[in-house]
């Protein structure tokens, strides 16, 4: 398994209970790996509720936010590690140099935008690290619809496609990312 793992994660909880109960589950599965989380450094939404879970389990806990994000995403200051980093473009670099795997909960623009840039990257041959998405709830169904109708269009290659690991929850991902 991955020593240290990234979590895109939205900075809002969503209206549902179920998505702050899988990122708890999450958290406490990567415990009993003894990974490292390295995550946008927010207090609030999942981000926070991934730090917070980790961290009262004892759990190392890296945060990385850009400078104009400080304040709005509330840096979390509890952070084994926080990095407050000049702005996105260093903060996507350094997030996937401490970084051996990437698991995406759900979110908005946020989450999309650094989950297809690092999906990019691994198109581009730049890191061969394994990425899954947790499709809490069928949260992710309409994306991973999308990403077949793309394939299926010959816009992404079957290789290309291959690089996102979709699961229905956190164990059933891990257990996919420590298989292979």
């Amino acid at each position: 398994m991955a020593k240290s793992i990234l979590i895109y994660c939205g900075s809002s909880k969503g209206h549902d209970s179920v998505y702050e109960e899988e990122a708890k589950k999450l958290v406490r599965a990567l415990k009993k790996y003894d990974c490292k989380i390295i995550f946008g450094a927010g207090s609030v939404g999942l981000m926070g509720v991934l730090a917070d879970e980790y961290l009262a389990l004892g759990g190392e806990v890296i945060g990385v936010i850009p400078e104009a994000l400080e304040t709005a995403e509330v840096a979390n200051r509890d952070c084994t590690q926080l990095h407050v980093v000049k702005d996105m473009h260093e903060r996507k670099a350094l997030m996937e140099q401490l970084s051996d795997a990437f698991v995406v909960l759900p979110g908005g623009f946020g989450t999309l935008d650094e989950a297809c840039e690092i999906l990019t990257w691994a198109q581009l041959g730049l890191h061969a690290k394994p990425l899954g998405l947790i499709n809490t709830a069928g949260y992710y169904d309409l994306l991973t619809a999308f990403l077949d109708h793309a394939q299926g269009e010959d816009f992404i290659s079957a290789t290309n496609r291959r690089l996102v690991q979709v699961e229905a929850t956190a164990a059933a991902l891990l257990e996919r990312l420590t298989a292979g």
